[in-house]
């Protein structure tokens, strides 16, 4: 089996791999295509004040299939709806190279391991800004950080006294 690549609709690559899956139980596919995937990764958004995670794809337009070409599995594939043909040439399919599908597969995996961790790495010493609560506005410095709780221990200025303040990962955010 190959990895090739299908050109899709912007936006509805997420159809195109259901349909295929669809397809993959019904047994029309089965055996010929062993998976469907769409690369993603997860980025950081701020709405409404608040961060949220999100994934996204990295390659809007393609999605990648595992499968064996045999027969009428090329135009089963190709005429998928919102399918638009395959990457190099409509006509005659071009498997992707073994480095081109480890990197794009090894890419995938980092960002499958990569945890909130990395989206939110915070340091004894950094200088956060709290952003909610009642000390929404108040700067400190970071004191201690629990990753597996996802809190942070600030020591904030109140009054001309030094305060701790036991918050959320999600509730600050560095200056």
């Amino acid at each position: 089996m190959f990895w090739y690549v299908l050109r899709a609709i912007s936006g509805k690559e997420g159809k195109v791999k259901e349909y295929i899956d669809a397809e993959i139980k019904n047994g029309s596919l089965h055996g010929c295509v062993a998976q469907v995937l769409i690369p993603t990764e997860k980025s950081l958004q701020v709405r409404n004040g608040k961060r949220v995670v999100k994934e996204r794809n990295y390659l809007p337009g393609y999605v990648l299939v595992e499968a064996k070409l045999v027969g009428e599995i090329a135009h089963v594939l190709r005429s998928t709806p919102n399918v638009l043909g395959f990457l190099p040439n409509t006509d005659n399919p071009t498997p992707l190279r073994e480095d081109e599908v480890n990197r794009i597969l090894g890419r995938i995996d980092e960002m499958a391991q990569e945890s909130d961790d990395a989206l939110f790495s915070f340091a004894v010493g950094d200088v956060v800004k709290v952003t909610e609560g009642p000390f929404s506005g108040f700067s400190g410095a970071i004191e201690k950080v629990d990753n597996d709780k996802k809190k942070v221990t600030v020591s904030v200025k109140v009054f001309g006294r030094s305060t701790g303040l036991d918050l959320g990962f999600m509730q600050v955010e560095k200056e």
